[in-house]
């Protein structure tokens, strides 16, 4: 058993939704957030900026002791993550692996669409993944930049005419090549979920990379016996940090996690 907290990071609030999938997974730990929504978007940024961006995300979390860190960023998970899990000394997992996986399994016509933003399509992770768990598939990815701003604006519902258009613009193409699924490469796109659902209809399955990414951290922590110990009435609890003002952010954070914010908020500087 391991109490020490699990940390989560994101370029914005995008990653709450892989903290909302943790919160029902592993109600006996306590979280550790960080949304860098001074610098969101990550995704078009060049690799070295990730990079850095990541570190100092990284860097800021192991101040509290954590025991493992998930990358709630799909840019991060699939341009600079297999160089900062070399750099520390500490599990860190990211959410495009488990996606992936889930991914290849689904199919059933073989036809996989993919979207992400620029920096996660461009890294080709996703396609290296599931080419080896399933060789016969066809990859067919779509950069999406519009969707994180949109989101983080709060334009999401099904209905929202600039969502409508938006999602009409960037997967009218994917819907034409008759793919069965589609993998929502960044952790803020489950909450247009809906929108893209009645675009394609239900005969396409959506993998979502926040919850596979979160099944994917229990699993590794099972592995190592570092579960945190339970007790009759314990809840998980989550501590939240941003890099940007407070304002709005319960209201905000409340649409990304489907429930009421509980627990401490602060804005931080971490690049300093």
């Amino acid at each position: 058993m391991d109490n020490r907290p699990i940390g989560v990071f994101d370029s914005g609030l995008g990653g709450l939704t892989v903290v909302r999938e943790l919160l029902d997974l592993l109600p006996n730990e306590r979280i550790i957030y960080l949304g860098d929504t001074g610098r969101v978007p990550y995704g078009s940024r060049s690799r070295s900026t990730i990079l850095k961006y990541a570190r100092q995300d990284i860097d800021f979390l192991t101040t509290f002791d954590i025991k493992a860190i998930m990358v709630a960023c799909g840019t991060v998970s699939t341009t600079v993550l297999d160089l900062v899990q070399a750099e520390y000394n500490l599990p860190i997992l990211g959410v495009a692996e488990a996606a992936s996986k889930a991914a290849a399994a689904a199919t059933r016509n073989q036809k996989i669409g993919l979207i992400g933003t620029q920096a996660s399509i461009h890294s080709g992770t996703y396609e290296r993944i599931i080419r080896k768990e399933n060789p016969n598939a066809q990859i067919y990815s779509v950069p999406c930049p519009l969707f994180v701003p949109l989101v983080e604006n709060g334009h999401y519902a099904k209905g929202d005419q600039l969502v409508e258009l938006t999602v009409k613009e960037y997967l009218t193409e994917l819907k034409t090549i008759s793919i069965d699924t589609l993998i929502l490469g960044c952790t803020h796109y489950p909450l247009l979920m809906e929108a893209i659902d009645a675009f394609f209809g239900s005969h396409v399955t959506l993998i979502s990379t926040g919850a596979q990414g979160a099944l994917h951290l229990k699993q590794e922590l099972v592995r190592r016996d570092a579960l945190a110990a339970g007790y009759p009435g314990r809840i998980a609890d989550c501590h939240y940090y941003v890099t940007d003002s407070t304002d709005n952010f319960s209201r905000l954070a409340t649409i990304f996690l489907g429930r009421t914010v509980k627990g401490f908020v602060e804005q931080v500087v971490i690049d300093e």
